[in-house]
C-alpha cells in the first residue's frame, strides 16, 4: 500500500507541474523576450572572457528573430551556443514565469600553443580552440612540435608548476625539440631540459636541489642549459659567451687538442708491432719449405695404406667374436 501511494504521489506530482508548464507557455506564449527577462550566467571557476553576455544576447536574438517566447526553439539555441569553440558546455531553459536562463561554462584555457607559427589555447581536457581577439588569458607558453596525444600529460606538468611556488617563480615557458622537452626559466639564458613528461615531481625536485645548494651561489649567466632528464644525475653545459667561462672552456679545449695525438700514439706503437710479426712470418715460412718433403711421405704411405688393408680386416674377427 505504501508503495501505491507513493507512486500515486509522484503521478500526481507531475501531472501538476505538466499543467502549469502548459498553462505558463500558453500565458507567456504572446509576450516578448525583452532584455529583462534574459539571465544570463557564467559558471566557470576561473573567470575567462572569451564569451561576453552581450554576445550571448545577440545570439538569442537572431535565433528567435520575432522575440515571442512561443517562437523560441530551446533546442537549437542551446545547439547553437554550444558550437562556439570557447563554450565548454551550455544550458538553456525556461522559468514558470518567462524568464529565459542560460547557464554558460567556458573552456579555460591551460596552456598556449604556439605550433607552426599557429597559436591557439589547449584546455585541460586536451581540446584546441582558437585565441580571442578582444580577450588574451594568461597562461604558459609551450612551442614545439607537441602532439594532441600529448596535450593531457602537458596540462597536468603546467597544472603542477602553477601549484607549486618554487616551480611557479622559475619556470615561464615550455619548448619541445623533437622527442625532448625543456623548461624556460626566469632568471638567466639558461633551459632546464626534462626529456620526455614521465616522473615530473622528481625531476623538479632534483633541480630545485641543484639551486638551493650550488646555483644559488653562482651567476645564472653561467650556465645555457641544465639537463635533469638522467636519473640520479644532473649535466649542466656552460654558455659560451659569458666571459667568466673562458679559461675553463679554453682548458676544455687543450684536453681535447691532447686526445688526438695520444691516439696517434697508440697507432705508431702498434705499427712496429705489425712490422716484427711480418718479419717473423719468413721463418715460419721454412717449414713450408718443408711440407714438400711431406708431400713425398705421403706418396711413401701409399703402399703403407695397402698394408694397412689387411691389417684393418684383423679387427673385422675380433667384432664378430665380441659379438659372440
Amino acid at each position: 500500500m505504501k508503495n501505491k501511494y507513493r507512486i500515486l504521489k509522484i503521478v500526481v506530482t507531475v501531472i501538476i507541474l505538466g499543467l502549469l508548464l502548459s498553462f505558463s507557455l500558453r500565458r507567456f506564449s504572446r509576450e516578448q523576450i525583452t532584455d529583462n527577462k534574459i539571465s544570463v550566467k557564467m559558471s566557470e571557476r576561473t573567470p575567462v572572457y572569451f564569451v561576453d553576455e552581450k554576445d550571448i544576447r545577440e545570439i538569442v536574438k537572431k535565433e528567435n528573430p520575432s522575440g515571442k517566447v512561443g517562437d523560441l526553439n530551446i533546442p537549437a539555441l542551446e545547439k547553437k551556443i554550444n558550437s562556439l569553440p570557447a563554450v565548454d558546455s551550455a544550458n538553456v531553459y525556461l522559468n514558470l514565469n518567462g524568464k529565459l536562463n542560460l547557464d554558460i561554462k567556458q573552456r579555460v584555457p591551460v596552456f598556449r600553443l604556439n605550433k607552426d607559427g599557429k597559436d591557439f589555447y589547449v584546455d585541460e581536457k586536451g581540446v584546441e580552440f582558437p585565441i580571442s581577439r578582444t580577450y588574451s588569458h594568461p597562461c604558459m607558453l609551450v612551442t614545439g612540435n607537441v602532439q594532441p596525444d600529448e596535450y593531457e600529460k602537458l596540462a597536468e606538468l603546467v597544472e603542477k608548476i602553477d601549484k607549486d611556488d618554487f616551480s611557479k617563480k622559475y619556470f615561464i615557458g615550455i619548448s619541445k625539440n623533437k622527442d625532448s622537452y625543456s623548461l624556460l626559466t626566469s632568471e638567466g639564458n639558461y633551459r632546464v631540459e626534462i626529456g620526455d613528461l614521465e616522473n615530473i615531481e622528481f625531476k623538479v625536485k632534483g633541480f630545485k636541489t641543484f639551486v638551493e645548494k650550488y646555483l644559488v651561489y653562482q651567476d645564472p649567466q653561467k650556465y645555457s642549459m641544465v639537463s635533469v632528464k638522467y636519473q640520479n644525475q644532473i649535466v649542466t653545459t656552460l654558455n659560451p659567451y659569458f666571459k667568466e667561462n673562458d679559461s675553463i672552456l679554453k682548458a676544455g679545449k687543450q684536453e681535447m687538442a691532447k686526445a688526438p695525438s695520444l691516439m696517434a700514439s697508440k697507432k705508431t706503437e702498434v705499427k712496429p708491432k705489425l712490422a716484427e710479426t711480418k718479419k717473423t712470418n719468413p721463418v715460419a715460412s721454412k717449414p713450408k719449405e718443408s711440407t714438400k718433403p711431406k708431400t713425398h711421405t705421403k706418396e711413401t704411405k701409399k703402399p703403407e695404406k695397402k698394408t694397412v688393408a689387411p691389417a684393418q680386416s684383423k679387427p673385422k674377427p675380433k667384432a664378430k667374436v665380441k659379438i659372440e
